[in-house]
C-alpha cells in the first residue's frame, strides 16, 4: 500500500533551507562567470544540481513536504537554469537563441500559472516527463560548462551536449505546452463551477423571495 504524505504549511524545514541556499547562490554563480572564474562557477553549479535532488529526498524521507517547498524547488530550478544558459552565452559557449529557447518556455509556464491563479485554481501535479526534461537540462548545462572549463575536451563534450540539448529543448517545450493546456482546462473547469454555483445561489434567492411574497400577500389579492 502506497503511503500518501501530507503537504504541510510549515516554512522552516531543512528541505526549504536548502532550496533557499540554492536560490541565494545564483548571484554568486553569475559573478564568478563574469569574472572568468569558471572552475569555481562549475563546482557551484554541480553543487546546485546535487542539492536539487537532495532537498526532494530529504523532504520525502523526513515528511517535510510543504506548500512553500513545492513552490521554491521548481522556482530555484528555473532560475538556476536561466542563470546557467545566460552564463554560457556570456562565455560564447552557446548562442543567444538557445537562451531564448529555454527562457521563453519558462515564460510559457508563467503564463499558465497566471491563468490558474486568475481563477483561484490549485497548482498542477508534476508530470514524470516534466521531471525528465528538467533532469535533462540539469545534465546538459553542466556538460556544456565542462567543455568551457577544460578546453582540451571541449570539442567532444560540446558535441555530445548539443545532441542532447536539442532533444531536451524539444521535450522542454512539449512539456511546457502540456502544462499550459492543463492550466487552461483547470481554469475553465473552475470558471464553469463558479458560474454554476452563482446560478444556484441566484435560484435559491429567487425562490426565497417568492415564498416571502406568498406568506405576506393580503387576502383577496389572488
Amino acid at each position: 500500500m502506497v503511503q500518501v504524505q501530507q503537504v504541510s504549511s510549515r516554512i522552516f524545514t531543512l528541505a526549504n533551507v536548502i532550496s533557499v541556499v540554492r536560490l541565494m547562490s545564483i548571484p554568486v554563480f553569475l559573478v564568478l562567470v563574469i569574472n572568468d572564474q569558471l572552475l569555481a562557477a562549475f563546482i557551484l553549479l554541480l553543487a546546485a544540481v546535487l542539492t536539487d535532488f537532495v532537498d526532494g529526498m530529504i523532504a520525502r524521507a523526513m515528511n517535510q513536504i510543504t506548500r512553500l517547498g513545492q513552490f521554491l524547488d521548481p522556482f530555484a530550478d528555473r532560475l538556476f537554469i536561466a542563470a546557467t544558459v545566460i552564463a554560457l552565452a556570456i562565455q560564447d559557449v552557446v548562442p543567444w537563441w538557445f537562451v531564448a529557447a529555454v527562457m521563453l518556455r519558462d515564460a510559457l509556464l508563467g503564463v499558465g500559472g497566471l491563468v490558474m491563479s486568475r481563477y483561484g485554481a490549485a497548482t498542477l501535479p508534476v508530470k514524470w516527463w516534466g521531471k525528465v526534461a528538467t533532469f535533462g537540462m540539469l545534465f546538459v548545462l553542466p556538460l556544456f560548462f565542462l567543455g568551457a572549463v577544460f578546453e582540451p575536451i571541449g570539442a567532444a563534450t560540446n558535441t555530445v551536449a548539443w545532441v542532447l540539448a536539442v532533444a531536451v529543448v524539444v521535450l522542454y517545450w512539449v512539456v511546457g505546452f502540456s502544462y499550459l493546456f492543463d492550466a487552461i482546462a483547470v481554469a475553465r473547469k473552475a470558471k464553469r463551477q463558479g458560474s454554476e454555483s452563482s446560478g444556484s445561489v441566484g435560484v435559491s434567492s429567487k425562490e426565497s423571495d417568492e415564498r416571502k411574497t406568498e406568506r405576506f400577500r393580503p387576502v383577496g389579492d389572488s
